[in-house]
């Protein structure tokens, strides 16, 4: 019997001791192998492409940051700084050169040289979306001494051209990866940047993971998921439930419980949007100033603001957000004023009013909004029937002009206030430039292009100042609010700084 007692002893310890070799010593198993090395995102809106030079939208950037690299950046301060390029001057009014970092990898392995630079930069100055950046390059002016250096000319002095190089739309892409994939690139695009692009499953999510010959400091996780999820309540509890590691536009109603709860947190920044109602300018009746100013007279915008976004973001008053350099501090947020609006519905005819319609993206607060307009156009006369569209075919339509009344936002991504007026006010830019209320004044588009090319001075910020006063007098836009980033993480994570442009810099980012 006590034989057979000391069998099932031994048997025991044996088994117990497999069982602790095979879990590794679970007790002392290290902090770091515990640390996440995958980061999930929640954003509102899927990517339209990730080919730089086809979009300007904010959730396109927001994924192609993350793959590209541009020849500068901006730092903390809004300065100019160099990215891809080791370093930059400004030769003369007209000529800049760039000495490029060597041995930057693209993610199929080639290395950058000059000629990806210039076919790049001859790609975007050509692209409808992004020439009001780049289109003031002179594409015949490209000069390569060697591999690592290239300069070039632009058509007209321009004080923010150097800042416009750090949008998206600058980024350099692989002239070898471009070619190879034709009309397919914008499904598998090939940067520089930290992260490589893995998949996409449009309407879903976007994969990434480490782009291991990286030339600068490694991310400290391996892979990136961007999941789409457009109702910001299920934004925030994905976030609570720990299904994602950062969420994107955290609505109003969610802010106080992610506060409260002690393993999330959140960040917030006024951003340099403006958001707006659009008015097709080539369309009856708003094609009649009085009618662009009796609408805004009908809307109470300060009221509408306040209860939609209950303290996100604040009442716009100008075309250019606060944070914008120029930006004109003494307008004042328009007069809600019905009896001044029916006077002028008077004046142009429309005294019974009439039917139109207002479009919007699915964003609730948009609709929101849209639905309390509707209540209060119809005061003068106004019938307006709401359109909700997906965000694609939304931005489809309005570069169409397809449009009456629109909700959209327009985001300055430098500080400099070109990028703020030229392409969504600039009659060049009607469609799909970015003017979608296709806006068409002589006054303003000889104002915007006398600022363009001056360098910063009290003369150019009278320039701007007259640019915003003329603006609100033409009525083109109804002002409705400067939006807010409000961001949602886990307090987990570290190192995640939100952008005033819209989209945000992930691979930084760190797991504590």
């Amino acid at each position: 019997m006590l034989k057979k007692k000391r069998r099932v002893l031994a048997l025991m310890a044996s088994f117990c001791l497999g069982i602790s070799l095979f879990s590794g010593c679970g007790k002392s198993e290290t902090k770091e192998s515990t640390v996440k090395d995958s980061l999930v995102v929640a954003t509102a809106y899927d990517a339209k492409s990730l080919d730089p030079h086809v979009v300007n939208d904010v959730a396109s950037s927001n994924v192609m940051t993350q793959i590209y690299g541009t020849l500068v950046q901006m730092n903390e301060k809004n300065e100019v700084v160099p990215m891809l390029a080791d370093s930059f001057s400004q030769l003369d009014e007209l000529t800049y050169e760039f000495k490029l970092k060597k041995g930057v990898k693209f993610h199929n392995g080639e290395e950058m040289k000059a000629s990806d630079v210039k076919f790049s930069l001859e790609r975007a100055a050509k692209s409808a979306l992004v020439s009001h950046i780049f289109g003031d390059i002179d594409t015949s002016s490209f000069k390569m001494p060697d591999d690592y250096t290239i300069s070039f000319k632009t058509k007209a002095p321009s004080s923010g051209f150097l800042a416009g190089l750090t949008h998206c739309g600058g980024s350099i892409l692989s002239e070898k990866a471009v070619t190879a994939a034709g009309e397919k690139y914008a499904m598998s695009p090939v940067g520089t940047g930290p992260f490589k692009f893995v998949s996409w499953t449009k309407g879903d999510r976007v994969e990434l993971e480490r782009f291991n010959d990286f030339y600068g400091d490694k991310p400290k996780f391996s892979k990136m998921t961007i999941r789409v999820i457009p109702e910001p309540t299920n934004r925030a509890i994905e976030l609570e439930s720990g299904g994602v590691d950062i969420a994107y536009e955290i609505s109003s109603n969610d802010i106080k419980r992610i506060e409260e709860n002690e393993k999330l947190q959140i960040a917030r920044i006024i951003d340099n949007s403006t958001q707006y109602l659009g008015f097709n300018n080539q369309k009856k009746p708003f094609n009649d100033v009085k009618v662009r100013q009796a609408i805004s007279y009908a809307l109470n915008t300060k009221s509408i603001v306040e209860t939609v976004w209950r303290g996100v973001g604040k009442v716009a008053v100008g075309p250019i957000g606060p944070n914008v350099l120029y930006s004109d501090k003494s307008l004042q947020v328009h007069e809600y004023n019905v009896q001044k609006a029916k006077e002028l519905l008077k004046e142009a005819g429309y005294e019974k009013g009439f039917k139109t319609t207002i479009w919007t993206n699915e964003k609730k607060e948009r609709v929101d909004m849209a639905t309390i307009m509707q209540s209060q156009l119809k005061e003068v006369g106004i019938d307006a029937e709401i359109k909700i569209l997906e965000w694609g075919a939304y931005l489809d339509g309005l570069s169409k002009g397809e449009h009456d009344m629109f909700i959209i936002g327009w985001t300055c991504q430098t500080p400099d206030p070109d990028l703020a007026v030229y392409a969504p006010l600039h009659s060049s830019k009607a469609g799909t430039g970015g003017n979608y209320s296709f806006f068409k004044n002589a006054k303003v588009d000889e104002l915007i292009m006398k600022g363009r090319v001056m360098k910063n001075s009290p003369e150019r910020e009278e320039i701007y100042k007259e640019i915003q006063k003329e603006v609100k007098e033409q009525a083109p836009w109804v002002f409705l609010s400067n939006g807010e980033q409000v961001v949602g993480t886990s307090k987990s994570v570290k190192g995640f700084v939100p952008s005033p442009f819209g989209y945000h810099v992930l691979y930084n980012v760190s797991f504590q």
